[in-house]
């Protein structure tokens, strides 16, 4: 993106984002930009500060999208908003950076997870998407992901793949190929797919049945507190609406730790655990 668009030109991403993207795209010589994504008013989306920041960028503009299981905030556009958001981009001819690494580990379903992304392809987008299964496939250690452009003709396709070569030779060369081997064996059998597709519906469905008990509790608690984000939410990750000083006050009284802007690990909440948490919870917000 710096190469061609020239050192400085603005890079967008939604407020807020995964904290590496900043660092990422800031030290490739990009000027690192936001857009509206998070109301914090409701724990959702801002859908109309979204697409009016969409609107605003000059034409042409880079835009980063989180495919699915936005980190950190678990809050999703709907397949109705998706569609709207494609809609504006195109009109504005800007350039679309997909970020994918929840796949499968959001509605448990990786094709229903896939739909941003796919839709985007349907409606003639280029795109770049980079996926990992470092989450889904439980290969964290392993750095296993993929990086894939869909371009308009077979040429362009074959220049992009040149400047990728370009770029990634003097980086590593030559990437790792254990944990992609894993995956691409996982997939290439249908057997072991279905087995994998039925482990990762698995996980999300503990995730949201632990977000359902931590609303029950929190409820039975006495808690007047609207907390519908919480289920409304998705993925790993949780945006409590807790404040930075609700946060500090939990860690301090009940030894409960989250990031200071109240972002949760849902997967670190158990059966066994979400009924201390929820009272936590109630004790410093009431």
């Amino acid at each position: 993106f710096a190469k061609f668009a020239g050192a400085g030109a603005p890079f967008y991403l939604p407020a807020p984002s995964w904290g590496n993207h900043t660092p990422i795209f800031g030290h490739a010589g990009l000027e690192v930009k936001q857009y509206t994504y998070y109301d914090p008013n409701t724990c959702g989306l801002d859908f109309t500060g979204m697409l009016d920041d969409l609107m605003a960028a000059p034409e042409g503009s880079m835009f980063l999208l989180h495919a699915c299981a936005h980190n950190p905030t678990g809050v999703d556009p709907t397949e109705e908003q998706w569609r709207e958001i494609s809609d504006v981009m195109k009109k504005k001819s800007h350039a679309i950076f997909f970020d994918c690494a929840y796949q499968g580990f959001a509605s448990g379903d990786a094709e229903k997870d896939a739909f941003a992304v796919r839709h985007f392809v349907e409606e003639g987008h280029n795109i770049l998407l980079a996926q990992s299964y470092s989450k889904n496939f439980g290969l964290y250690g392993e750095r296993v992901g993929a990086l894939s452009a869909v371009l308009s003709t077979a040429e362009e396709a074959a220049k992009v793949e040149s400047q990728m070569k370009i770029l990634v030779r003097p980086m590593y060369s030559n990437p790792p190929v254990y944990g992609a081997r894993l995956v691409s064996t996982i997939l290439r059998d249908p057997a072991l797919k279905a087995e994998w597709a039925g482990e990762c519906l698995e996980m999300a469905e503990r995730i949201n049945t632990v977000r359902s008990l931590l609303v029950d509790n929190l409820e039975s608690a006495g808690s007047i507190r609207p907390w519908g984000h919480i289920t409304d939410q998705i993925g790993m990750f949780c945006y409590s609406g807790l404040t930075k000083a609700e946060v500090e006050a939990i860690r301090d009284k009940h030894s409960v730790y989250m990031t200071l802007d109240g972002r949760i690990s849902m997967a670190g909440v158990t059966s066994g655990n979400v009924e201390y948490l929820a009272q936590a919870m109630h004790d410093v917000t009431k």
